[in-house]
C-alpha cells in the first residue's frame, strides 16, 4: 500500500512539473523598436544626457547583430531593415526583396497570416525604407509611391507616421487615402483623434517626414507606440507592431550629438511605454535593434553628474559596425550572443511559433 502511495506520489509531481506544451508557451505579442542608426555610443549620449540612466536598461538579454548586406560590408537602411524583417541578406537599396528582386515574406506578413494584428509606426515618412521593408516588396526604396500601393495589398491594421502626399499627390492622380477608406480605416491627421472602435486605422502625422525631435516633434512617436499598442491590444488576437525612431540616423549624418541625444531619448519614452505594458501584460516580447550604426560616432568627454556629452563622428554615413540587440520578455533569451542581423527574423518567427512558407 506504501508503495502504491509513493508511485502516485511520484506521478503527480512528474506530470505536475511537466513543462506546459510547446504550442502555448509561444509569446502572444512582439514590439520590435528600430533606432535607425544607433549604435552603443549613440545609447550612451543618450544616458549620459539623462545621468546615466534610460528605460531600455530594464531589458534582462543583450545581444549583438552583423549589420552587413548581400553586396555590400556597410548596409544601407533597406538592406538592413529586409534582413531584420524578412531574414535574408539583400541587395543595398532593396526594400523585402531577394537579390533577384523576388518578393520575400516579412515578419508582418506571417502575424498578419496566422491571425495576428499589425501596426507599424515611424517618425520618418511611413514609406520610407525601414517600416517599408516590412509591408512592401520594391527593388528601389524610393519608389514611395510604389510602396504606398503595398499598404493596400496587406491587412495591417493601424499605421502611424508621415508619407500623407505618397498616398494623396502622386504622379499616378490616384486618391490612395479614398482607397484605404473604402478598405475600412479610418484616415486621421491627429493621434488624438483615433477612433479605437474602428475597424483599422491610418493615420498621417505630416505630408511627408515629421520634423526632427529639436524641430519641435513634440510627443508623437512614444503617442504613436502608446495608441497602437491599445488599439492592437483590444482586438485580443495578438500583435505585432514594428516602430522606428526614425530620425536619429540623420541627426547622425549630420555629425548633431544634441540632435542624436534628443532623439534617443525621444525613442527611450517611447520604449519605457512598451516595456511597461510588457511588464503588465505577461506575454509580450520587446526587442530594441538598430538596422546600422551611422556617423562612427565616439563619446570623447562628458559628464553623467551634469547631463553634458562631447562627441565626435568619423563619417557622415554609415559604417560597419555591429549594433546592440536588448530584449524583454518570454523568449528574450533568445536574442543574447553574436549574430546576423537576418537571425533576428528567424528569433521572432521562433518565439511567434510560426513555421515558414517552403
Amino acid at each position: 500500500m506504501k508503495k502504491i502511495t509513493i508511485l502516485v506520489l511520484v506521478s503527480v509531481l512528474f506530470f505536475s512539473c511537466k513543462r506546459i506544451p510547446e504550442e502555448q508557451q509561444h509569446v502572444k505579442n512582439i514590439i520590435l523598436f528600430i533606432g535607425d542608426g544607433m549604435g552603443i555610443p549613440h545609447i550612451y549620449a543618450g544616458m549620459t544626457a539623462q545621468h546615466g540612466k534610460l528605460s531600455l536598461e530594464k531589458c534582462t538579454y543583450v545581444g549583438l547583430q552583423k549589420t552587413y548586406s548581400l553586396n555590400s560590408y556597410i548596409t544601407d537602411s533597406g538592406a538592413g531593415a529586409t534582413a531584420i524583417a524578412c531574414g535574408i541578406k539583400t541587395l543595398n537599396g532593396s526594400i523585402g526583396v531577394n537579390m533577384r528582386g523576388l518578393p520575400v515574406k516579412s515578419i508582418l506578413e506571417y502575424a498578419e497570416d496566422n491571425g495576428l494584428s499589425t501596426g507599424l509606426v515611424a517618425t520618418s515618412a511611413i514609406t520610407h525604407a525601414t517600416p517599408a521593408c516590412f509591408i512592401a516588396h520594391q527593388a528601389s526604396r524610393e519608389d514611395y509611391e510604389k510602396i504606398a500601393m503595398d499598404f493596400l495589398k496587406t491587412a495591417i491594421d493601424i499605421f502611424i507616421g508621415g508619407g500623407r502626399d505618397h498616398f494623396s499627390i502622386r504622379e499616378d492622380s490616384l486618391d490612395l487615402l479614398d482607397s484605404l477608406m473604402k478598405n475600412g480605416y479610418q484616415v486621421t491627421a491627429e493621434i488624438n483623434g483615433i477612433n479605437y472602435k474602428a475597424d483599422k486605422i491610418a493615420c498621417f502625422t505630416a505630408p511627408v517626414h515629421n520634423p526632427s525631435e529639436l524641430e519641435g516633434r513634440g510627443n508623437m512617436f512614444p503617442d504613436a507606440v502608446a495608441a497602437s499598442i491599445r488599439f492592437l491590444d483590444g482586438k485580443k488576437t495578438g500583435f505585432f507592431i514594428m516602430a522606428e525612431g526614425s530620425q536619429i540616423d540623420w541627426a547622425a549624418h549630420d555629425n548633431n550629438t544634441e540632435g542624436v541625444v534628443a532623439e534617443v531619448l525621444d525613442f527611450d519614452r517611447a520604449i519605457n511605454i512598451a516595456l511597461d505594458f510588457a511588464k503588465e501584460n505577461g506575454n509580450t516580447l520587446v526587442i530594441i535593434t538598430a538596422d546600422h550604426e551611422t556617423g562612427g560616432m565616439a563619446i570623447t568627454g562628458g559628464s553623467i553628474s551634469d547631463g553634458k556629452v562631447i562627441a565626435e563622428f568619423v563619417t557622415e554615413d554609415h559604417t560597419a559596425e555591429m549594433v546592440p540587440v536588448f530584449a524583454y520578455g518570454p523568449e528574450a533569451e533568445l536574442f543574447t550572443g553574436v549574430y546576423e542581423n537576418r537571425d533576428i527574423f528567424n528569433k521572432m518567427m521562433q518565439a511567434f511559433g510560426f513555421t515558414r512558407d517552403k
